[in-house]
């Protein structure tokens, strides 16, 4: 059902682009697809394109500047904005200038940043805007290291008159310059000599952990770890320059840096940057990417469009999207059982395809998708059936920033919904004694910035990378994660209780956007939910249900009945322990600037049980 015709994109061992550190890796590619595009953007309404040869001028224009100004092999930048085509070229523009560059969220608040220059001993920093150059210019005075701040887009600051700050034009103008006064023999001279500096076992790139448990650990990714990562990836999914993918998640994320940007880089797919957050779904339809690697929020929020658009359809149309989902994911329940599936079925589901299915695909922008890919949290395994019976193949990956990323990928010829596939080619996984994951191979980190002893905590004497993750591995070699090590509930009965699974089936709901499980120590389960906007505000708009903001919509009692029957239709899933005996919802609108997200969009567990202590005070009272 989900094979393809012609080519195997699967799966392939050809190197693509040689190269043995970032630098070269990128050289390389740019001489042979010199005119091929590899960025698009949005601009004032149109989409722009950039080719291998244009986006290689940019980068040899900001490295060559960041050398003009004094930068040396071995020091670092950070780059502070949203995920734009610009974080990439400042990206590549530094490590070609023989430096190593460390990634900052945008919703990070001014402390953040000024932890995160002072560990990483930046001397240069690249600010989107002057929201973000008001963090810096507020920190400045405690940053010795810092030599310039380098903006992208200097609307507002047309008055701005500080010789520690210029343009990113201003910085390409001074690359051009010194490339000028040397002449061009010695200006390429110089230049290769600067992307051949580095050694593959040379840091190439800082990707911070969260700091939910502490102050943010600097993962150190060497060239070899993460040349070594990409090549390994087109061992799970293959991908050329056919392909379109979609650049929408932060860069700062081992995610979209590695699995995404740098792994487009290498096979040569197209790289299309989202306008911003707000414009995702938008943009989706608009690309129609044929790649589409996304964290479960995405995939939640998708299905809950298709929620509201057929509760605004007719009775026709929806009994007919009622009858074609049903004919795939009867496939799909045969295709898990290992069950036949028949002509006449598959027969049924083409044509329900044809009149239906392919126009829900085309609503959310997934109808040229070869795969779906969905990783960096849990999914709900009914999700991942859902997007199958639309005739997409939706492949889990499981890894760590200290792995690289994907460590385990799910084959496409064996989808196992629920399952995080089996261990990549290019690393060892297993399941220790005490049921944790661990990793081992040459894609595992060089260890945490600054920070030895967390190192040795996380990376054991024999190479093992200690993963925190809960899991077990099938009779054939498939894992999954039950839950983090740390995150596992035990009752005050005794009984072993891992939230994540009962969090996925909620999550599940178009009514609910996220969950959290608690009951450590405790007689019964409760949980705290955030609801989904969009759909909720329909539901009350539909039935009359009057409300003044987001607040009065989670206290209305029809809304709270509402949630209360998707609890109880999770709860018949579960054991009579495992049941969520009461909820609340957060009233609070949470976004990413918001310190109970992450920023791949998921509730921080601690963080959330301390800030919203009280409220779950309340459901074990009386």
């Amino acid at each position: 059902m989900w094979q393809l015709d012609g080519k195997n994109y699967w799966s392939s061992t050809e190197v693509l682009v040689p190269g043995d550190t970032l630098p070269r890796m990128f050289w390389n590619a740019q001489k042979t697809r010199g005119d091929g595009v590899i960025f698009r953007q949005k601009r004032f309404g149109l989409w722009q394109s950039i080719t291998w040869r244009q986006l290689a001028d940019l980068v040899r224009e900001i490295g060559g500047g960041l050398i003009e100004l004094g930068f040396e092999p071995g020091e670092t930048v950070s780059i502070l904005g949203n995920t734009r085509e610009e974080w990439l070229m400042c990206d590549l523009g530094a490590l070609c200038a023989g430096g190593v560059s460390s990634g900052i969220y945008p919703t990070d608040a001014s402390s953040q940043v000024e932890y995160l220059m002072q560990d990483s001993r930046s001397v240069f920093l690249f600010a989107e805007d002057e929201e973000q150059l008001d963090k810096a210019l507020e920190i400045r005075k405690r940053l010795p290291s810092l030599r310039k701040i380098i903006v992208w887009d200097t609307d507002g600051l047309r008055d701005l008159d500080d010789p520690g700050v210029i343009s990113l034009d201003a910085l390409r103008t001074l690359g051009r310059e010194r490339r000028h006064r040397l002449g061009d023999i010695a200006a390429d001279a110089e230049w290769l000599s600067r992307i051949e500096v580095r050694q593959p076992g040379d840091l190439a790139i800082l990707i911070y952990t969260s700091g939910t448990t502490g102050r943010p650990k600097g993962a150190m990714l060497s060239h070899h770890n993460v040349i070594y990562v990409v090549r390994g990836y087109n061992t799970l999914i293959a991908q050329d320059e056919r392909d379109e993918r979609m650049c929408f998640l932060p860069l700062c994320h081992v995610a979209e840096r590695l699995g995404g940007a740098y792994f487009g880089l290498y096979a040569g797919a197209k790289l299309n940057f989202v306008e911003n957050p707000e414009t995702i779904p938008e943009n989706v339809r608009e690309i129609a990417p044929t790649v589409f690697t996304a964290v479960p929020r995405i995939w939640e929020k998708f299905y809950s469009g298709v929620s509201i658009a057929l509760s605004e359809a007719n009775a026709f149309e929806r009994w007919a999207y009622k009858v074609s989902i049903g004919l795939g994911l009867e496939i799909v329940r045969r295709y898990e059982a290992r069950e036949p599936i028949g002509g006449g079925l598959l027969f049924l589901h083409r044509i329900a395809r044809l009149l239906v299915l392919d126009n829900v695909r085309k609503l959310i922008g997934i109808h040229r998708c070869r795969f779906l890919v969905t990783g960096a949290a849990p999914i709900s395994p009914d999700l991942v059936r859902w997007y199958m019976a639309l005739g997409v193949p939706m492949l889990e990956v499981w890894g760590q920033t200290e792995s690289g990323g994907g460590s385990t990928g799910t084959p496409v010829e064996r989808i196992k919904p629920g399952m995080i596939g089996t261990a990549a080619s290019y690393n060892e996984v297993k399941v220790s004694e005490q049921g944790e994951l661990m990793i081992r191979g040459p894609n595992v980190f060089m260890g945490y910035l600054n920070q030895p002893e967390k190192t040795a905590e996380t990376l054991d004497a024999e190479g093992w990378l200690h993963t925190g993750d809960v899991g077990v591995m099938d009779e054939d070699g498939y894992f999954r994660i039950l839950d983090r090590l740390k995150d596992i509930i035990i009752t005050a009965g005794g009984k072993n209780i891992t939230p994540s699974e009962i969090e996925n089936q909620l999550k599940f709901s178009p009514y609910i956007t996220d969950a959290v499980v608690i009951g450590d120590k405790r007689a019964y389960l409760v949980c705290l939910i955030m609801i989904d906007q969009e759909n909720v505000e329909k539901f009350a708009q539909d039935n009359d249900i009057p409300f003044s903001n987001y607040q009065s919509l989670c206290r209305a009692p029809e809304v709270q009945k509402l949630i209360e029957a998707e609890v109880e239709k999770v709860n018949k899933q579960f054991a009579r322990v495992e049941q969520i005996k009461r909820f609340r919802l957060i009233e609070q609108k949470l976004g990413a600037e918001d310190e109970e997200l992450t920023p791949t969009m998921k509730l921080k567990r601690k963080l959330v049980s301390q800030k919203y202590s009280e409220l779950i005070e309340s459901m074990y009272r009386n």
